[in-house]
């Protein structure tokens, strides 16, 4: 896996922005905007990425005062999605094309993306004919390059290719910690999108800002072998390192973040191998540190008359427990549970009965309804 030339581009996440008011994901704070946009830029980094949904439909907005209106369209590359999921008919998920290209200003995106497929949420792209429209889009210049974004493991991922191998590149979750993750799959999805030879965008380098504020036995193991490197660093660089990736994405809200991870990512160089057994070293002593012993097999799920994405609601328990990451781990609940939160649970047992390492589930569903909803 070791990578001997530079690392991937760093490219910016237009999600995580400052506001003037922390209670109000839409009041964005175009003044700071401005500021993180003129520093990325000036770094040498020119890759943005929005979706219809971020900052409650805000994002794109942002994008176009920041960037579009203030810099030459030839100077930098426009990343957005659709989520169909999102959409109450075909008609409203296509508008949503229009919608996007109107709020970023631009007259086409440079990479367009379906958004966050897998499992339950795959099906409305299918329903609404996206793949298909895409397509057209692509053929009258509005898509530079087309693809999608997928929050699954790599049999699901891998049906979706199967289905419509005409995408460009697939966005996906990669970092170091998730690379052996049999819930999330890191690897394992990667090696599928790189098997049909597509590159790839990654989100989630740093897991949301958990990879900078790992436990002291975790954190010392990655500053002992690199005094003074921060955390941040590990994270990105494995990222970059990984052939095939055409930037490495990174939500970032103030100026000294957006400076530290565009020097990582202009002046660092790709792992080496002794790098790679630092960062195994790290994984296995958080692997090591109490939580919930779930191997997302799944067969509690198979059996759950609500629908419960118990898998899910486990590993939030674990980025809490592990990371002391609140903040992430409620990100990740709100994320990805959708209907099958822990509060819908009506104690049957079913789950327990099936559970392979003997998981108090029902006990763990509850603690998870009190934490995160």
């Amino acid at each position: 896996m070791e990578n001997t030339g530079k690392l991937a581009p760093l490219g910016f996440g237009f999600m995580r922005l400052p506001l003037t008011d922390e209670n109000d994901p839409t009041a964005i704070d175009i003044e700071r905007c401005c500021e993180l946009v003129d520093r990325f830029m000036g770094a040498g980094f020119t890759y943005f990425d929005s979706a219809r949904g971020y900052h409650n439909g805000k994002s794109e907005w942002a994008l176009r005062k920041a960037l579009v209106e203030r810099y030459p369209r030839d100077s930098f590359q426009i990343a957005t999605k659709l989520p169909a999921w999102l959409a109450q008919n075909a008609d409203h998920a296509r508008a949503m094309f229009d919608k996007s290209l109107r709020e970023c200003g631009v007259d086409y995106f440079d990479y367009y993306l379906l958004h966050n497929l897998g499992e339950s949420l795959t099906a409305p792209f299918d329903e609404y004919g996206l793949w298909d429209f895409c397509a057209q889009k692509k053929a009258e210049g509005k898509i530079r390059n087309f693809g999608f974004s997928i929050h699954d493991n790599a049999e699901e991922l891998g049906h979706v290719l199967d289905a419509h191998p005409e995408v460009d590149f697939v966005q996906l979750q990669v970092n170091y910690v998730d690379w052996e993750s049999p819930i999330i799959q890191s690897r394992r999805c990667y090696e599928v999108c790189r098997e049909r030879g597509l590159p790839v965008v990654i989100m989630e380098p740093v897991k949301g800002g958990t990879l900078v504020k790992l436990p002291d036995p975790v954190a010392d193991i990655l500053r002992t072998a690199e005094p003074g490197a921060p955390l941040a660093s590990w994270a990105l660089r494995f990222a970059g390192s990984l052939p095939g990736v055409i930037a490495v994405l990174s939500g970032m809200n103030t100026p000294e973040m957006v400076a530290e991870n565009a020097a990582i990512m202009r002046d660092g160089v790709p792992l080496a191998a002794g790098e790679y057994e630092v960062i195994e070293a790290a994984r296995e002593a958080l692997a090591a540190l109490p939580g919930v012993p779930c191997t997302d097999c799944r067969y509690c799920m198979k059996g759950c008359p609500e629908g419960v994405h118990i898998n899910t609601i486990m590993q939030s328990l674990n980025i809490y427990d592990q990371m002391g990451d609140a903040y992430r781990a409620q990100e990740n609940y709100n994320w990805n549970t959708g209907a099958g939160k822990a509060s819908a649970c009506i104690q049957c047992g079913a789950c327990e009965s099936v559970c392979p390492q003997h998981i108090a589930i029902v006990s763990e569903l509850e603690r998870a309804a009190e934490l995160f909803e």
